[in-house]
């Protein structure tokens, strides 16, 4: 497994800020007052398949999370931070969440806004990833509380019947993304 640290130590609360226009980095903040005053900023979102039968790998957040905690959502999601590219926060993420680390590829980025009922804002240009593992997560508690194999349909039908448990970027990306998704 591939090693992630820097010669600069990561601050994972100093996250990069994006110019709406040209899409770029123009300078990081504190996550809280990001996510207070609802600034763009950068995530990743990893989404881990199983090669023989294409399910999805899920986790349902820890009830600690500052925002949509308990609800199911992709593989593993977060923010990079000032010393770190899009893929090694993904790979971060997808280790410190699930315990393990694979191959990932870039899919596709989308922009959306959120405002949670105890005053987060998300304004994120969010960058999907996909990877194949046949490897059961060694969940971290801390930021997982559960976790699951589910394939896409039998997801699909949950969302419908069930809306209020899983989380807006995952809904929105099954929705308005799933074939960039382009699963083998």
């Amino acid at each position: 497994m591939k090693n992630y640290n820097h010669k600069h130590k990561i601050d994972k609360n100093l996250i990069p800020l994006i110019d709406k226009i040209h899409n770029k980095i123009i300078g990081f903040d504190n996550k809280e007052i990001i996510h207070k005053n609802g600034l763009l900023h950068s995530a990743v979102s990893v989404f881990i398949f199983d090669k023989r039968k294409n399910n999805l790998m899920l986790q349902k957040r820890s009830l600690k999370k500052y925002h949509s905690p308990l609800l199911w959502t992709n593989t593993s999601c977060s923010h990079p931070t000032k010393y770190e590219s899009i893929l090694e926060a993904a790979h971060r993420c997808l280790n410190n969440e699930m315990g393990f680390d694979c191959h990932l590829e870039y899919k596709f980025f989308f922009n959306y806004y959120e405002k949670f009922d105890n005053g987060i804002i998300e304004n994120e240009i969010d960058y999907v990833f996909i990877g194949y593992s046949e490897k059961n997560p060694n969940i971290n508690y801390e930021e997982v509380d559960n976790w699951k194999w589910i394939s896409l349909k039998e997801l699909l039908k949950d969302i419908y019947i069930f809306p209020h448990i899983y989380t807006v970027w995952l809904k929105i990306i099954l929705k308005n993304y799933i074939h960039k998704l382009k699963i083998k």
